[in-house]
C-alpha cells in the first residue's frame, strides 16, 4: 500500500473514534502475541490486550495496515520487543496513529528487551552485508521462560504506574503467573534434560535463548546469514556438518519454507521439528500453553519423531 493510500484509509477509520463508547480498562497493544499473552496474565480483567502480529507471521515483516494503526491509536500502553525486531513496521504505526501517549520515550511505550540479558550482541559494527543482524543483540528471548518472567515483572511495574487503582490486582496476578511459570519450567527442564549437549540444526537464529536455557548445541543454521534464504553450496556444508556431528533433529519455525529443511532432515537422517513462533493469543492460548506445545515438539524430536 502506498503512503498516500495508507493515510487516506487511516483517516477514514479514525473518523469513527468519536463515537466509540468510553471504557474503564487499561488498553494495551503489543507487537507480538507472546507479549500479549504475558500482559493478559498479569493484567487480568482490568486490561484489554491486542496483539498486532499473529503467531503465524514472521515478526520482522508485518504489514502496517490502517486497522493496526487504529488499534495503536486507542492504546494507553504499547509494548514492543525492541532490539530493532519491529523496526520495519512499528514506527509507521506509531507515527500514523496520532497517539502521543505511545510514542517512543513516552510513559505509554515500553520495550521488553530492557528487562533481559540479551545474547549474541555483536562485538563490531553491524551492516547489511552481515544479513539481518540486530545491533543490540538477539531479540527472540521469549522462548526462554526465565526471560519471560523478567518481562512480566517489567510490564506489571509499568501498568501499575499507569493505573494505580488496580495496582494490587496486577501484583497479585504477577505472583500467580510467577508460581505457575516456575512450576511449569521445573517440569520442562526435567523432561528435556536429555537435550543438554545435543547437536541440532536450526533454520534461523531464533534458538539462542532456547538453547541457552535447555542446553542443546545449535551446530549450524540453514540460512547462510540471518534473513538470507538457503543456497545449495551452504546447504551442502550444513549437511556435511550435521552428518559428522550426528545432529539429533532440524528445528524450524513453521512460517519459514520447509522444502530445504525437509531435504536436509531426510539426508542426515533426522526428524524435522516444526513449531509455532508465538502464542495463539487470539485463539485463547496462554503463554504457558504455547511453551508446553513447544516442549512437546522438542520431546518428539529427542525420540526421533518429526512434527
Amino acid at each position: 500500500m502506498s503512503p498516500f493510500r495508507f493515510l487516506v484509509a487511516l483517516n477514514a477509520v479514525l473518523l469513527g473514534l468519536l463515537s466509540l463508547p468510553a471504557r474503564a480498562d487499561l488498553k494495551v497493544v503489543t507487537t507480538l502475541p507472546d507479549l500479549a499473552a504475558i500482559t493478559k496474565a498479569v493484567g487480568g480483567e482490568h486490561v484489554q490486550v491486542t496483539s498486532l502480529a499473529l503467531p503465524t507471521q514472521d515478526p520482522h515483516f508485518v504489514d502496517a495496515r490502517p486497522s493496526l494503526a487504529l488499534e495503536v491509536n486507542r492504546a494507553d500502553l504499547l509494548i514492543a520487543i525492541g532490539l530493532e525486531l519491529e523496526v520495519g513496521w512499528l514506527p509507521a504505526l506509531q507515527n500514523g496513529a496520532r497517539n502521543t501517549r505511545i510514542l517512543t520515550g513516552s510513559p505509554g511505550y515500553l520495550e521488553a528487551a530492557q528487562f533481559v540479558r540479551t545474547l549474541e550482541v555483536p562485538a563490531t559494527r553491524v551492516d547489511r552485508s552481515q544479513g539481518d543482524v540486530h545491533a543490540g543483540g538477539n531479540p527472540h528471548f521469549l522462548y526462554d521462560p526465565r526471560a519471560a518472567l523478567l518481562v512480566a515483572r517489567g510490564i506489571t511495574d509499568r501498568m501499575v504506574s499507569l493505573d494505580q487503582k488496580n495496582a494490587e490486582a496486577y501484583r497479585a496476578n504477577l505472583e500467580k503467573f510467577t508460581a505457575e511459570l516456575e512450576k511449569a519450567r521445573a517440569g520442562w527442564e526435567q523432561r528435556l534434560a536429555g537435550l543438554k549437549g545435543t547437536p541440532v540444526v536450526a533454520y534461523h537464529r531464533t534458538t539462542a535463548y532456547l538453547a541457552n536455557w535447555l542446553g542443546f548445541d545449535t551446530i549450524a543454521f540453514l540460512e547462510p546469514k540471518p534473513g538470507i534464504p538457503p543456497n545449495p553450496a551452504h546447504v551442502a556444508q550444513v549437511l556435511t556438518q550435521a552428518r559428522q556431528r550426528k545432529a539429533r533433529f532440524v528445528l524450524q519455525e513453521d512460517y519459514y519454507p520447509t522444502t530445504t529443511s525437509k531435504l536436509v532432515a531426510s539426508k542426515i537422517p533426522a526428524p524435522l521439528v516444526l513449531f509455532t513462533s508465538g502464542t495463539d493469543f487470539r485463539g485463547g492460548q496462554t503463554y504457558l500453553q504455547h511453551l508446553e506445545d513447544l516442549m512437546s515438539r522438542l520431546e518428539k524430536g529427542m525420540k526421533g519423531e518429526g512434527t
